[in-house]
């Protein structure tokens, strides 16, 4: 008799595309310290407004290519004419609101840095470790939580734009500061374990 392989249980939110899979498997949920990538994260979350996080992901070299690797001086520095040029690239969103957030987002991340540690002032709105959450199905995840709530009237107070409650939530669950996969997901017992801090 040949034995048949046991089926991976995913989030429900995660679809069959291999490119969602292993976002899923590896980043969604992983606690991100590294100021830079919690950077790339947040923009890229901005720019998903009113889009699916799969057209995203599957824009993300480009992306990391057009901004040398999200780097923030660079971005920061970039033109409205390097804008324009943007505008004409089919391998971004072209949304010139977004465009021109991305730099705006980079330039208030340069004035945030100058006065503290931006992964540090990022993860205080969950107290600087993960919180668990225990959800057993997907009804049960919020769209929005206080902390998102707090995090995204400071960083409009900070500069920053495309960062309301919910694309700060979203971007809390992508690096971990809430740890969201449910319980029957080959990924939850991985993640949350006793190195987090459970709410």
């Amino acid at each position: 008799m040949i034995a048949t392989a046991t089926p991976v249980i995913r989030c429900q939110w995660c679809s069959d595309d291999p490119i969602y899979q292993a976002y899923h498997d590896t980043e969604w949920g992983v606690p991100e310290f590294n100021g830079d990538r919690l950077f790339e994260k947040l923009v890229l979350d901005g720019l998903q407004a009113g889009l699916s996080w799969i057209t995203i992901l599957k824009k993300r070299e480009r992306y990391r290519e057009v901004y040398r690797g999200f780097d923030v001086s660079f971005m920061a520095n970039q033109t409205d004419d390097d804008l324009l040029r943007l505008m004409d690239d089919a391998g971004i969103i072209r949304n010139r609101l977004k465009i021109n957030a991305a730099r705006q987002n980079a330039r208030a991340w340069l004035t945030l840095r100058e006065r503290t540690d931006p992964a540090q002032w990022l993860w205080q709105f969950v107290g600087g470790a993960p919180r668990i959450n225990h959800f057993t199905r997907m009804a049960e995840v919020p769209a929005i939580t206080l902390e998102a709530e707090a995090m995204s009237k400071a960083l409009k107070k900070a500069g920053f734009s495309f960062v309301g409650p919910t694309i700060c939530y979203a971007f809390m669950q992508a690096t971990g500061m809430v740890m969201d996969h449910t319980t029957d997901c080959f990924r939850y017992p991985v993640l949350a374990d006793n190195r987090a801090i459970s709410p």
